[in-house]
């Protein structure tokens, strides 16, 4: 009888358990996370001042966070009507970034604070968010020009000088 048979079993668990502790973006989830189909009145709100970004570029605990925080959005009053303001809460949360199992601490404020941002970034040199074309690291359409698509892939970069 073949060993590989009983061994099997533990394949799967070796298997499971390394995508358990792997982070998001490692098999390149971003990218399917970012494809979300826009809800219209998202797109509307958010991108009237910057790029509506795709809700799985944060767990739900961020999104709820950015929503009920909106009057004192990053410096600005961002308030919407309640109504609006549960609507796209439910839809953040809907798509969010899946929750994991070994959590990076708490949920990030911003984009540009969660694990997967600063892993992806890591090897830019600092000085280069203040080259004005990007002017800070929330300035996604500045180095991936179909980030408004939700389209990350770092074939796609245009680094401005």
């Amino acid at each position: 009888m073949p060993l590989t048979l009983p061994l099997r079993p533990l394949r799967w668990a070796a298997l499971l358990a390394i995508s358990l502790s792997a982070p998001a973006w490692a098999d390149g989830d971003e990218h399917r996370l970012a494809r979300v189909p826009l809800l219209p009145a998202y797109q509307q709100e958010c991108s009237a001042c910057h790029l509506a970004y795709p809700p799985g570029l944060l767990p739900a605990a961020s999104w709820r966070r950015v929503m009920r925080e909106l009057p004192q959005h990053f410096g600005s009053d961002a308030s919407l009507d309640a109504q609006t303001v549960a609507q796209l809460t439910q839809w953040l949360e809907a798509n969010a970034r899946p929750a994991r199992r070994t959590q990076d601490g708490p949920a990030p404020n911003r984009i540009t604070q969660s694990a997967w941002f600063v892993h992806e970034h890591d090897e830019l040199p600092a000085g280069i968010w203040r080259r004005k074309a990007i002017g800070s690291p929330a300035n996604c359409m500045a180095c991936h020009p179909q980030a408004d698509q939700g389209r990350f892939h770092e074939h796609d970069i245009r680094m401005p000088r």
